[in-house]
């Protein structure tokens, strides 16, 4: 057939070429020193709710002024830590000017005062996770219900679920207690 073989239609170089690839890459497996090792692969979900004073607009501008309540940075003092509550906007932490910094999670929905998810590693970048946080916003009378849901799943170390979790009640009591004017 004018050039093809008899490898499902591909032509002779190109059957070389995959077994040239397919060769290297064996080799590199077989080589001493270089060996893959194997973590923990596992998924985690839970809830968490606060509730808050104020309207639930006041309540989600409060949450995104994270520089204000959150507490947990890579650096010392960040040049700027903030969210950017938009579709495709992102939770940073930039430690200086030139733009060194962290992406803690990218903003995947926003729907402004109900609704903020984000995905992210947050503390644990740097690992094979995926990190999925969805809060909603509900008015009660005079208050918020503010609403955690968080999915993860990937590389999960034991204790993680746990610690995460934790984590995340810390978030939610600093939040409420600078949202209710009590955060020294």
């Amino acid at each position: 057939m004018g050039g093809m073989s008899g490898m499902g239609g591909m032509s002779g170089m190109d059957g070389m070429r995959r077994s040239v690839i397919w060769a290297a890459l064996l080799a590199l497996a077989a080589a001493p020193g270089v060996e893959a090792q194997e973590v923990p692969y596992g998924a985690f979900v839970f809830q968490d709710s606060v509730r808050v004073p104020g309207s639930a607009e006041a309540a989600f501008d409060a949450f995104v002024d994270v520089n204000a309540w959150w507490d947990h940075r890579f650096s010392t003092s960040p040049a700027r830590f903030y969210i950017e509550p938009r579709a495709g906007g992102g939770f940073w932490e930039l430690f200086d000017e030139q733009g060194n910094g962290v992406r803690h999670a990218t903003v995947i929905y926003v729907q402004r005062p109900e609704t903020l998810r984000m995905e992210g590693p947050l503390g644990l970048s740097g690992n094979a996770i995926q990190v999925v946080f969805t809060l909603t916003f509900s008015a009660v009378e005079d208050s918020t219900t503010v609403h955690l849901d968080v999915h993860a799943a990937g590389e999960v170390q034991p204790g993680w679920p746990g610690i995460v979790r934790q984590v995340w009640r810390h978030f939610l009591e600093r939040y409420q207690a600078y949202v209710a004017g009590r955060l020294e």
